[in-house]
């Protein structure tokens, strides 16, 4: 019988199937962090009961980590708490930390990657929403709650209703100045935030094909912003290549015992998905919101619709967004000022995305009344990117770089966007307060806040290169 790739990777893991109850599947991999993690922990104390199996469970800590002065104690009271518990619960559970001052530290998203952790196949997940950005590598892989990761904790296993098929396919050769972010931001804006809901989403086509690996995760990451329960890419060679020699990868005979599973991890030919999409890649533009959620998003260069198009339901929260980030029916965001931004977050802080940044900003300089904040993902990122001296461009354009963590992604530590200032960002949600209390945000790719950043407002990156 024929099968999406979805359908291979689930049903290789179900453990006890019955009719009319959610499967129970294996999980082989648990990445965790100090948010969602602490009363999970206390569930277990309270139950008298081990972590099952603790050698599948990997912690960091990222979403409270400050990301200036790392060497010394964190001063907001609540997330020194946080990351402190995490150090103390990893130690009494037997779990892997990859704590503050540890060389393999960074975002969880960004450190299962490039550490190797990350592989075709399997079944993975967290206590955060952004865990699709795994499905990159042709692994089911979706945020849970923490009630679900006391259950991971203690069973290795979850209850979990199969989810339903989507494919999406983006064909053809994309304009200059455009990228994943904008390839994600763009299907999003053409289905909703609500679009993918119900589903687990493969992205196909030859647009998808031709993109890195730090590409593909950029798309799969934001999968959630779409309402969906995961995304993912059928692996091929970019996908080999990416992970073999990395720390935690198979190794020798094991090596090439994986990659000749690997290899059949596609959806069949004839395979049926419940809903199918087809985008041309020509159509999209470099992508920027203007409201509050990843779905009010259009080309650069395009005007805000009017309230009138909308829904008439839909008309009061819409405009309610608009007043939000101060901006006005069919106007454009072009040359609207920008205070800071931001290039970081699980989506855009790989090294590829900030040799990008610095190939474009070599020789410029930052506009003098904005903040640019640089955020690595890991130590391993900012670590290369010290070595190939990116740090010396960012230094001579006026942009700080940072050291790794969330960031001013959520606003949960200390890099929050003051009120009434606006932010361009590569971050993926731009939810009122996101970054702040009262911070306007806009998401865009990495090229395309580089330009804001030496510009100082709203640009089309595509005048600039």
């Amino acid at each position: 019988m024929s099968k999406t790739l979805v359908e291979k990777i689930w049903d290789a893991h179900v453990v006890k199937r019955e009719e009319g109850f959610p499967d129970i599947i294996y999980i082989d991999t648990h990445l965790i962090h100090e948010v969602t993690s602490p009363q999970a922990f206390d569930g277990l104390r309270k139950r008298g009961i081990p972590v099952f199996r603790p050698k599948q469970t990997v912690a960091t800590a990222d979403h409270n980590v400050p990301t200036l002065n790392q060497h010394l104690p964190i001063k907001e009271e609540l997330s020194r708490y946080q990351v402190d518990m995490l150090t103390k619960n990893c130690a009494e559970f037997g779990i892997e930390l990859y704590g503050l001052g540890h060389p393999y530290q960074g975002i969880v998203h960004v450190i299962g990657p490039e550490l190797g952790i990350t592989l075709p196949g399997k079944t993975m997940v967290c206590g955060d929403s952004h865990t699709s950005t795994h499905g990159a590598f042709g692994a089911i892989a979706f945020g849970i709650g923490t009630s679900q990761v006391e259950q991971v904790f203690a069973t290795q296993c979850l209850l979990q209703s199969k989810p339903k098929t989507m494919k999406i396919e983006v064909n053809g050769t994309l304009q200059k100045g455009v990228g994943a972010k904008d390839i994600i931001l763009y299907i999003i804006s053409k289905i909703s935030a609500a679009g993918g809901t119900g589903y687990f989403i493969e992205y196909a086509g030859s647009a998808i094909r031709s993109l890195s690996m730090e590409a593909r995760m950029t798309i799969c990451n934001m999968s959630i912003e779409m309402g969906a329960r995961g995304g993912l890419i059928a692996p091929d060679q970019i996908t080999f290549d990416y992970v073999e020699g990395r720390e935690f990868a198979p190794k020798g005979e094991e090596w090439d015992k994986a990659l000749a599973y690997w290899k059949t991890l596609y959806s069949d030919e004839d395979a049926i998905f419940d809903k199918v999409l087809t985008f041309d890649a020509a159509d999209i533009a470099p992508m920027i919101t203007y409201g509050t959620n990843p779905g009010m998003g259009m080309g650069i260069a395009e005007h805000i619709p009017a309230t009138s198009a909308q829904a008439e339901s839909e008309r009061p929260s819409y405009q309610k967004a608009l007043d939000y980030m101060g901006f006005k029916d069919d106007s454009t965001v072009l040359g609207n000022r920008v205070d800071y931004v931001f290039i970081g977050s699980c989506t855009n802080s790989r090294i590829e995305d900030l040799r990008e940044v610095a190939s474009f900003v070599k020789g410029k300089q930052k506009a003098q009344d904005v903040e640019v904040w640089i955020v690595p993902g890991s130590k391993q990122v900012e670590k290369q990117a010290k070595e190939e001296g990116l740090d010396k461009i960012f230094e001579a354009a006026g942009f700080q770089l940072r050291e790794p963590g969330c960031s001013a992604c959520l606003g949960m530590n200390e890099d929050k966007i003051p009120a009434g200032k606006y932010c361009v960002s590569t971050s993926n949600r731009n939810f009122e307060g996101r970054q702040g209390p009262n911070a306007r945000t806009m998401l865009v790719s990495p090229l395309t806040a580089a330009a804001a950043a030496v510009t100082g407002k709203v640009t089309d990156v595509r005048e600039l290169i």
